[in-house]
């Protein structure tokens, strides 16, 4: 899904997952576990935290800005000219939990970043419930 303000575009992921908030929220917040669907890192879940997520491609340094355990994240994205924010919404469902995460601030002339994160997201979501189906 693709949303649009006057001056930024959103990339917005959304999925339902067989497993309950906590397991998920695990696999969001475990370092070790963040490096097995999205990329290495040094992240510790407190607000104002800086976090590098890594890859063989370069870095993104990240920020906490909000968390509530089990419910949602959300932490600035900085790499070379994209400062996004990434939020993640944990909501109990049906069977399980409904997952959205929404990554907001591209502007009209980044449009290789945006067709990156459109890309890219879904492939880290089925990256992200392989790595849940995994867990105890």
């Amino acid at each position: 899904m693709i949303e649009t303000t006057e001056t930024t575009r959103s990339v917005v992921v959304e999925r339902d997952f067989p497993y309950p908030p906590e397991k998920i929220w695990r696999a969001l917040t475990q370092p070790h576990l963040i490096a097995e669907w999205l990329m290495r890192n040094d992240f510790i879940p407190e607000v104002g935290r800086r976090f590098t997520l890594s890859a063989d491609w370069g870095q993104v340094d990240c920020e906490v800005q909000t968390i509530e355990a089990n419910r949602s994240l959300a932490y600035r994205w900085d790499t070379k000219d994209l400062t996004s924010v990434v939020t993640w919404t944990l909501a109990p469902a049906r069977g399980g939990t409904s997952l959205r995460m929404e990554q907001r601030g591209f502007r009209a002339d980044q449009k290789a970043y945006f067709q990156g994160a459109t890309v890219g997201w879904p492939r880290f979501f089925t990256q992200l419930e392989d790595v849940v189906a995994k867990l105890d």
